[in-house]
């Protein structure tokens, strides 16, 4: 049978923790009981058994009247003492246990025709022993020693229990206070992966602890860097191929005379635009708006002037807007997010377009739906990727296979999410999710 065990650092952690101190609780008391404890009231027995057997001489050596009067104030009786209440180990568990150990060490030391007995009685507890008063057998009770009971022990016992939790409860403290830190670069590596720059790590924690979240600094300063580096390769590649692309277009509408050969014309031209458009997808994977600033908007306006302009293209979106709580987002990121789905669809769907948004577990939701032909659950996770495109996307030659990485970029951006499905009735639907 497998054993679950706790999750998170600190349950583990906790859990070892009390399980120590309950073993070592456990081992000190098994040592209290049988290496102190026990000989203590084996001791208190024998120095009893010593007094009673004295007693006994005394009673025995006494006149038969003088006798009669001594077990009278001792108030002796001839029949044995009937059990009440003694055997209760589940209450009593180490009472129970010092006073079998002092019966026995007790029987040990008397004569055979001198048996003892306990009777407990609630809150009486009394010793009664045989004894012979002028030469008749008398059960007479007789005082008990504060060994015999298990007044000290309890107090012990209880006290190592309270040091137990107390050294649990420190433990805990302290395993919170280096967790900490660890919680604070978790939530930094999702500021990270959500594409945002979280503030430096604190650095003068534990030694360890500080050496983590200094690496931890140092990267994110070289994901700065890098990704700074990138944007400017890319800025630069742009514009230097653009710029001979212009040179290229001014050219031929120099060169040319107009009229001649128009097809040859617009197929160059429509080369060219073509390679615009991948470098401007290059600039958008690039750059996705991590510099603009986030500032509160209403989703549904935003789409509805998306699917007017499309509209005016020739492309109609049906609209189910639900009600959406305003929803802080860079506008121009948004505006190509939206945009990015809705030419998709056009492009790869191009039936049964339509629009969703609705708001749900503290969440504004959009959806892009098509009817176009159906797409397996593998492929769909890995539209994701830079550069994938479904098979559907392959005769098409406008694109590069970053709209929808742009899209889960800018998603990511927002804190948001990006999902595919099945539409019901046939079709795709991209959702995405944006916190409200």
């Amino acid at each position: 049978m497998r054993i679950a065990l706790p999750r998170s650092l600190l349950a583990r952690n906790i859990a070892l923790l009390v399980a120590l101190v309950a073993f070592t609780q456990a081992c000190s008391l098994i040592v209290l009981l049988h290496f102190v404890q026990r000989p203590r009231v084996e001791r208190a027995a024998a120095v009893f058994s010593h007094y009673v057997k004295m007693l006994d001489g005394v009673m025995a050596a006494m006149p038969a009247e003088e006798g009669r009067a001594a077990v009278a104030r001792l108030g002796g009786q001839a029949q044995a003492p009937e059990d009440d209440g003694t055997d209760m180990p589940a209450l009593h568990p180490f009472r129970t246990w010092q006073r079998d150990v002092f019966m026995r060490g007790l029987q040990r030391h008397l004569p055979p025709d001198m048996p003892v007995k306990w009777q407990d009685s609630g809150d009486n507890e009394r010793l009664w022993i045989r004894i012979h008063a002028s030469g008749a057998p008398t059960w007479v009770a007789l005082p008990m020693t504060a060994d015999a009971q298990a007044s000290g022990i309890t107090a012990a016992i209880a006290l190592s229990a309270a040091l137990g939790l107390l050294a649990a409860l420190t433990g805990y403290l302290i395993q919170r206070h280096i967790n900490r830190p660890l919680q604070d670069l978790a939530r930094a590596a999702l500021h990270v992966s959500a594409g945002e720059t979280p503030p430096p790590l604190p650095t003068n924690g534990p030694t360890e602890i500080a050496q983590v979240s200094s690496a931890f600094n140092r990267m994110t300063d070289a994901l700065q860097q890098a990704e700074k580096t990138r944007a400017l390769m890319l800025a630069g590649v742009s514009h230097d191929i653009r710029t001979p692309l212009t040179k290229l277009r001014l050219a031929m509408a120099m060169a040319l005379p107009r009229g001649t050969d128009d097809a040859f014309v617009a197929s160059v031209e429509g080369y060219l635009d073509h390679i615009d458009t991948i470098l401007q997808q290059f600039m958008d994977y690039a750059g996705s708006g991590e510099r603009e600033v986030p500032q509160p908007g209403d989703l549904n306006a935003l789409v509805r002037q998306l699917a007017s302009d499309f509209a005016g293209l020739g492309h109609e979106f049906e609209l189910d807007l639900g009600d959406l709580p305003p929803v802080s987002y860079r506008p121009t990121s948004m505006l190509r997010l939206l945009m990015n789905l809705m030419q998709n669809a056009i492009n790869y769907g191009r039936t049964g377009l339509m629009v969703r948004t609705w708001a749900a577990g503290g969440a504004a939701h959009v959806a892009v739906c098509d009817r176009g032909i159906g797409i397996s659950v593998a492929e769909l996770e890995q539209l994701r990727a830079p550069f994938s495109r479904g098979d559907n996307a392959r005769g098409h030659s406008g694109g590069t296979g970053l709209g929808l990485a742009i899209v889960e970029r800018i998603a990511r951006l927002h804190g948001g999410s990006l999902a595919f499905r099945p539409r019901e009735g046939g079709g795709l639907e991209v959702l995405v999710s944006l916190p409200a």
